[in-house]
């Protein structure tokens, strides 16, 4: 096979070498020293902790502790590892060295209980690779708690059928591949990936000194690095001019640029081009395998129609029959109020809301904002009502006593004015947080869009509603505009209900399937990367052990 490293290709040559060790096998003969091994508890192999060694047991328990390795089967497993990175996993996470080394042993000194190291090692770095590719290598959940991505076992089978059921596949590879399906986001991805590494085995990219901004019409030193930079990243293509002064097909190079990492796209290199430029080639590397590692966590969430919003990229998706139908900028919450990652299921949209002040707005915006304005609440339309669900004259009221709270509901009539704008997307969740219009659509023009209280603002919230609907006859964009029109609230349910998925991705792919990369607004990436290049753990859902 290709790409095998050669000392995996060793590797199975030694198996050829090994006198008996696939005769086991062929013979379906028990070997005890399995059993022995799977009794001890912190079991260690060649120095490598047996993370899964219940799971182990419980798999060749079921087998009456017969080998289950075949040379077809490692043979596939040692591609798989080899192959790890592609995926932006580290192949030793699986053990092939230690593989290496255990098949020496055997070599020189053949014994039931050698082979048993080896059968138990080779399905550890099996569990220890599906689980991976299936889940990710993260645990989402303890990086961040508000993740409430589904973690199953494939197929609702115990984690032992699934092991059984992958070594007696025709392919090892295609189970894998069934277990963790990806699909064309991610495998463009790991295109971009491996496009990424080529630059860096080619050395990266030219760092380009401070100095004044340029642009169209300057020459210098400088002008000649960020020509190399951007020819080093394919941004400027390989037989463009090699110096001289800033001309047309730089500035088109350098708007490509900055297209790709959501700058201001007016081909002037100033001092925010400049810092993305000098971005080492190895950070880029490490956004892509981030990316690729927290689609594995929503591997489950993958459905013919459903809502994602990428919160770094600040921008809403919607797919249909597993395409992606519509796109449109968001905005999301501000530092200090992120966005949640999480998912949910729209269950109605509600046209000309009215919106009631949640209680961390009122304590930290909405009450400070009365004491110092009076008419503040008028305003910004917005009523008092006491506990009996009665309107009152909020001048009655003597605000400076209360601190953090009011015995009152704050609420913003409908309108033009309303924060909510014309339309709100509702998935019940715990965080109150959902999708809607704004009034302020001047926002979306800017190229990061962190302006929220938590919640994601769509920028053509009726088109998305239309989507939704589904329903052309009756729910086309001149009937929607209707409803908005009329001024009066109306629910509407969705039956089905749709997912909606928020993921935070800085590195992503645009509608014409080019990389783009996004500014860590909350500062998610290096605790997630930390736990990427790790200690290796294997992290299974609760139902693992049951159908």
């Amino acid at each position: 096979m290709k790409h095998i490293h050669p000392r995996i290709m060793a590797l199975l040559a030694m198996v050829f070498l090994v006198p008996g060790f696939l005769a086991a096998q062929e013979n379906n003969l028990p070997n005890p020293a399995i059993e022995t091994l799977l009794s001890q508890k912190g079991l260690t192999i060649e120095g490598t902790p047996i993370l899964a060694e219940q799971i182990i047991f419980e798999t060749y328990r079921e087998n009456d502790f017969r080998p289950m390795w075949t040379r077809p089967k490692l043979e596939e497993l040692m591609h798989l590892i080899r192959e790890a990175p592609s995926h932006g996993l580290k192949s030793e996470d699986y053990e092939g060295d230690k593989l290496f080394t255990l098949f020496t042993q055997l070599l020189q000194n053949p014994s039931d209980m050698k082979r048993a190291r080896v059968e138990i090692l080779l399905t550890e770095s099996l569990i220890r690779y599906a689980a991976h590719r299936r889940y990710g290598k993260v645990e989402a959940r303890k990086i961040d708690p508000d993740i409430n991505f589904r973690r199953d076992t494939f197929e609702n089978r115990t984690v032992s059928q699934n092991i059984h059921n992958a070594l007696s596949a025709s392919s090892l590879e295609a189970f894998i591949d069934s277990v963790a399906p990806s699909g064309p986001y991610y495998h463009h991805m790991q295109d971009w990936l491996a496009r990424y590494r080529a630059i860096q085995e080619n050395g990266g990219w030219p760092m380009v000194p401070p100095g004044p901004t340029l642009r169209e019409g300057d020459s210098g030193p400088r002008v000649d690095t960020i020509r190399a930079r951007l020819r080093a990243s394919g941004d400027l293509p390989a037989n463009a001019s090699s110096g001289g002064a800033f001309d047309q097909q730089l500035k088109q190079a350098v708007v490509i640029f900055q297209e790709r990492h959501l700058l201001d796209a007016d081909g002037i290199v100033g001092k925010q081009s400049i810092e993305a430029m000098n971005v080492p080639v190895e950070h880029r590397i490490d956004q892509i395998r981030l990316s690729l590692e927290r689609l594995r966590w929503v591997t489950q969430e993958t459905a013919d129609t459903l809502v994602v919003v990428n919160i770094a990229q600040y921008r809403t998706s919607f797919f249909k029959d597993g395409k992606l139908a519509w796109t449109t900028r968001a905005m999301v919450g501000k530092s200090y109020r992120k966005t949640p990652v999480f998912r949910g299921d729209i269950a109605y949209m509600e046209f000309n809301p009215t919106w009631t002040i949640p209680p961390g707005i009122l304590r930290n915006d909405t009450l400070p904002a009365i004491k110092r304005d009076p008419n503040y609440l008028a305003k910004k339309n917005i009523e008092v009502i006491d506990n009996k669900g009665r309107v009152i004259d909020p001048s009655t009221v003597d605000w400076n006593k209360y601190k953090t709270s009011v015995p009152y509901t704050l609420r913003q009539t409908p309108g033009p004015h309303n924060a909510l704008g014309t339309v709100k997307f509702i998935f019940p969740n715990k965080h109150f947080v959902f999708l809607h219009d704004t009034p302020n659509r001047e926002l979306f023009d800017r190229p990061e869009r962190a302006f929220s209280s938590g919640c994601i603002r769509v920028e053509d919230p009726l088109r998305l509603a239309e989507l939704l609907l589904d329903d052309p006859a009756r729910y086309n964009r001149s009937a929607l505009q209707g409803v908005v029109d009329s001024r009066k609230t109306q629910r509407i349910s969705l039956k089905p209900k749709v997912p909606v998925v928020i993921v935070y991705l800085t590195a992503g792919l645009g509608q014409d399937g080019e990389i783009k990369f996004m500014h860590d607004v909350y500062n998610r990436d290096q605790r997630v990367l930390d736990a990427l290049n790790g200690t290796v753990h294997i992290s299974l859902p609760d139902n693992y052990g049951a159908p």
